[in-house]
């Protein structure tokens, strides 16, 4: 029996539930602020930094903000080479200062506030920026630029921010033929003597920086001459596939260079060639690729020709060796000196990281003759064989560069 008058929770349940739901609403009701943030406001960068100074090539440069409010980055001044991104945001976020490369030869200083939950921040953050100097640089002309006998059009590119003019010597067998901001186009007759050279002087139009550079002629016996500057794809270092490009995709302009390659019937018809960064790679994994000069139009009629090019077999970065068989031949009339090669070279990736080093070492030099050549010859160089399977490592790439055809008759 219940005691009269007395309330339990065993007797009156659905009171009491409704009772202590109404008493929690009240005491959240009387927490909240009615701004949906709670507690003491903050705001604070990681590491708190105040300033940020960059150089002329300019930066994108992250932090990581945390706060429990709204906040905006606003700039103190009207500016046009550093923004933040985003400008806004609430509570923990990511936000970043983005910094242009600075062109001009002034320093540069700009402030941005913080404003969070309305409020502007006490300290200002500072980001300045370094003023630029006038330079003049002619790009991998280090060692010269060089024509091949057959003459034609000379590409000179720049790196500069000045205005600028240019001097050629007195000799008359190369001329300027156009001028853009940072290239030059120079046109060279055909060499029919012994080599020859001028001075290429690169000034300023408003001071007197200069930049100059040889520009050397191959004599006239040098009837093919090829270094692969124009192929721009992947990387230096040999191991590194990424970015190398097939022959068969290569662009119009390029294949109009004349070069090309047999189509392998066992790789469903693909030129197994592949663009470097200035060479070329012949082969893949189980199947070799060949490289077909333009013809030598240049010849009269049979001739003699020495052929000098640079050669480096493939080795993997753990240290696997490639087979390392080049065959030379011609498409055409012509008889060559040898039948192929071995490449022995192979790269030594700790003193050369880069493969830079490699193609000056002697070693990676080779010559052959063709006797008997005429204007319808073309140079061949396969990597072992079109089919590999089964065949030593069932590996025969090779890198090519620097190939040069000379009458030596």
């Amino acid at each position: 029996m219940y005691s009269k008058g007395i309330l339990t929770i065993k007797s009156y349940p659905k009171f009491f539930w409704a009772l202590m739901i109404s008493c929690f609403v009240a005491v959240s009701c009387n927490d909240d602020n009615g701004d949906g943030n709670t507690g003491d406001p903050y705001f604070m960068i990681e590491d708190d930094p105040t300033s940020l100074t960059v150089s002329v090539e300019g930066i994108s440069q992250k932090y990581v903000v945390r706060s429990n409010r709204d906040w905006k980055v606003v700039a103190q001044s009207s500016v046009d080479w550093v923004k933040a991104f985003p400008d806004e945001g609430d509570e923990d976020g990511i936000f970043s200062f983005d910094v242009d490369p600075n062109d001009s030869f002034e320093s540069r200083t700009v402030n941005f506030a913080f404003v969070v939950g309305g409020e502007e921040q006490p300290v200002l953050f500072r980001i300045d920026q370094e003023a630029n100097v006038p330079y003049i640089t002619i790009v991998d002309g280090e060692d010269g630029i060089s024509v091949p006998s057959a003459g034609g059009d000379v590409n000179v590119s720049l790196e500069t921010n000045v205005e600028w003019t240019y001097v050629l010597g007195d000799e008359s067998w190369i001329t300027g033929v156009e001028q853009t901001d940072n290239s030059l186009v120079l046109n060279a007759e055909k060499n029919t003597g012994l080599e020859r050279s001028t001075t290429l002087t690169i000034q300023s139009t408003t001071n007197g920086l200069t930049e100059e550079v040889e520009i050397t002629q191959s004599a006239g016996n040098v009837i093919l001459e090829e270094d692969f500057s124009w192929l721009t794809y992947g990387s230096t270092i040999f191991y590194t596939t990424s970015g190398e490009t097939r022959m068969d995709n290569w662009t119009d302009e390029e294949m109009s260079r004349g070069w090309t390659s047999t189509e392998n019937t066992f790789t469903n018809n693909q030129m197994v060639v592949y663009a470097r960064t200035g060479f070329v790679k012949l082969g893949k994994t189980n199947y070799g690729g060949d490289l077909i000069s333009p013809p030598l139009a240049e010849l009269d009629g049979p001739t003699n020709v020495q052929v000098t090019f640079k050669a480096v077999p493939y080795k993997t970065a753990g240290g696997t060796q490639d087979d390392n068989n080049l065959v030379v031949g011609v498409v055409g009339p012509g008889t060559t000196s040898v039948p192929s090669f071995t490449v022995s070279n192979y790269p030594d990736y700790e003193a050369d990281p880069d493969c830079v080093l490699i193609w000056e070492d002697e070693s990676s030099t080779y010559t052959f003759t063709i006797t008997g050549a005429t204007s319808e010859t073309q140079v061949r160089f396969l990597g072992g064989a079109f089919d590999l399977n089964g065949v030593g490592a069932g590996k025969n790439r090779i890198f090519i560069d620097d190939i040069k055809v000379e009458i030596i008759n």
